[in-house]
């Protein structure tokens, strides 16, 4: 018998344990994200204005994160400073797509908002090939079925469409996805809880700012607040599942699972906020799940990728050799 084969049964088994783990985990963050936009928009129907939304959500998150790390999870507080300062970009980034977001999502419905803003894993890709990571023509063709997809989806009957809504929410998508590919870098070192903290509290330090300045109205006591509590642990766990599934599958994985949101939202915006789309919409909805779903016949890249250059190639470890970042499959 071969010696080399229980080792090798043994590095497969691990590998397929760590890839299931990692889809489980891409799919708990698709879902508890599908409920973002049902309570974000219960909370702005409620009297909370989309700045208020964002700050609240965002700030107690961050701390409620931060007190059950340092309480029960102290080793988790350790971040190497490049590391640090990758989460500090990425928190700013995706501070400034959550403002986009909720200020699109007071313009729109929730399902249609969610739709457009389930175009991130085109975005994704777009940052990744920055990062020296070619697309397809497979991909090419996916992002004008897409484009496609999203004009059905903003054609609401007897409704005009809002422009500036469905632009903010682009751009809410667009800078989502910027954030993964960053993060994704430091989680080559660091755990999944550690970078959700430092990027959560990144994200406060840009959206309370935001709030405090240009809005400030404290909601009153007669505004419910089940769906910010709701939003909040929601954020909390979306953050930790998003997270390690990008530090187990990569970015790109990760964001093509975020198709559960687009059901998760779709059926709690009909059932909460009585939400429905037209069959054109529908046909959009259809359109973008396939184009989502054509992942499938994708070729992954087998091409040497040495992380000495791209434009994220500076966030490592100082410790770390320059090709330490293999190809992420």
């Amino acid at each position: 018998m071969n010696p080399s084969k229980p080792v090798k049964l043994k590095g497969l088994l691990t590998l397929q344990k760590k890839f299931s783990a990692g889809i489980l985990a891409a799919f708990s963050s698709a879902v508890f994200l599908g409920m973002a936009p049902v309570f974000g928009k219960l909370a702005i129907n409620g009297g909370f204005s989309p700045f208020a939304v964002v700050a609240l959500r965002t700030s107690f998150a961050a701390i409620i994160l931060l007190l059950v790390i340092a309480i029960f999870y102290p080793q988790y507080l350790y971040i190497f400073p490049v590391g640090l300062i990758g989460c500090m970009l990425a928190g700013a980034i995706n501070g400034l797509g959550s403002l986009l977001y909720y200020l699109a999502l007071s313009r729109l419905h929730a399902s249609v908002g969610q739709l457009l803003y389930s175009l991130y894993p085109f975005f994704v890709a777009l940052w990744l090939i920055l990062d020296h990571q070619p697309p397809s023509r497979l991909t090419f063709f996916r992002i004008g079925l897409a484009t496609i997809a999203v004009l059905l989806l903003t054609s609401v009957p007897d409704r005009s469409t809002d422009i500036i809504g469905v632009i903010m929410m682009l751009g809410a998508a667009i800078l989502y996805a910027m954030h993964l590919p960053i993060n994704q870098r430091v989680l080559y070192e660091v755990p999944a809880p550690t970078v959700a903290l430092y990027t959560l509290l990144s994200m406060s330090a840009i959206v309370v700012p935001v709030y405090l300045i240009f809005d400030r109205a404290w909601p009153s006591s007669s505004e419910p607040w089940w769906p910010v509590a709701g939003l909040t642990f929601v954020t909390v766990f979306s953050r930790i599942a998003l997270f390690l599934g990008v530090k187990k599958i990569g970015g790109m994985q990760t964001a093509l699972l975020g198709l559960a949101e687009l059901l998760i939202a779709i059926i709690f915006s009909s059932l909460l906020l009585g939400e429905n789309l037209s069959p054109l919409q529908w046909l959009g909805a259809i359109g973008l799940a396939l184009s989502l779903i054509l992942v499938m016949y994708e070729n992954p890249a087998h091409q040497a990728y040495s992380g000495k250059t791209g434009w994220l190639s500076w966030i490592r470890a100082p410790s770390l050799p320059n090709d330490i970042f293999g190809p992420y499959e």
